[in-house]
């Protein structure tokens, strides 16, 4: 039987700073999701990772922990090739109405963001501009730039608030309220490092790494 993928998104009580403590108390009592399987063959050392995600009505709260080896971070401009990093990625579906176009982003260990809008998968592709990227919130606790690889473990954090108001600017938005559910994914990757890997919340059944199947996504359901 097919495991069904359902993540369920509280809503936030009150204001939240942005600030990648995974232990705050706003985050304490939220559920996780495990991004613990892969695409590919398996690493020789597997990142434990998770992510939680919360919302009000004007923006997405999203959090991520990791527990990782061989970290490398070199990417510093906005929509370059942060997913050669040590890295985390988001990927949504906002309409209900076309629950099959999502934007991905995707942010290194360093801060670096990466934004697209896909309306078909690696044809039909809006980069976001950079100026709306940069209203995307974001705290992490490593460097911006990791030169040379950190082979030891390592554990960091990375944090961002997605005002959904922009978002708007791309795609129709159906707004987050209980009983409201998005299609989602999370992973980790990192491709030009030791480890090379490629992590997923849901399993995605494909003979080579891609995280643009979104007939693979979980629910993202608010409650």
């Amino acid at each position: 039987m097919k495991k069904e993928y359902i993540y369920e998104a509280v809503r936030l009580s009150g204001s939240m700073k942005i600030d990648g403590d995974w232990s705050k108390p706003k985050w304490m009592n939220i559920p996780a999701v495990r991004i613990s399987n892969h695409m590919g063959t398996r690493p020789g050392f597997f990142p434990e990772v998770k992510s939680k995600l919360m919302y009000d009505p004007d923006n997405l709260y999203v959090i991520f922990n990791v527990k990782d080896k061989f970290v490398r971070c070199i990417t510093k401009f906005i929509n370059g090739p942060v997913w050669e990093d040590s890295c985390v990625e988001f990927f949504f579906a906002p309409d209900n109405g076309f629950p099959e176009r999502y934007f991905n982003l995707e942010v290194n260990c360093g801060g670096t963001p990466l934004m697209h809008y896909n309306v078909i998968p690696r044809e039909k592709i809006t980069e976001l501009d950079p100026a709306d990227i940069k209203k995307i919130e974001i705290a992490h606790s490593l460097p911006r730039v990791i030169d040379k690889e950190i082979k030891d473990t390592i554990e960091w954090t990375l944090e961002y608030r997605i005002p959904l108001n922009f978002l708007k600017k791309y795609s129709q938005v159906t707004p987050p309220e209980p009983g409201v559910i998005w299609k989602a994914n999370f992973y980790k990757i990192a491709e030009n490092n030791s480890n090379p890997h490629y992590l997923t919340w849901t399993m995605v059944s494909n003979p080579v790494p891609d995280f643009h199947l979104p007939k693979f996504f979980g629910q993202l359901k608010f409650i």
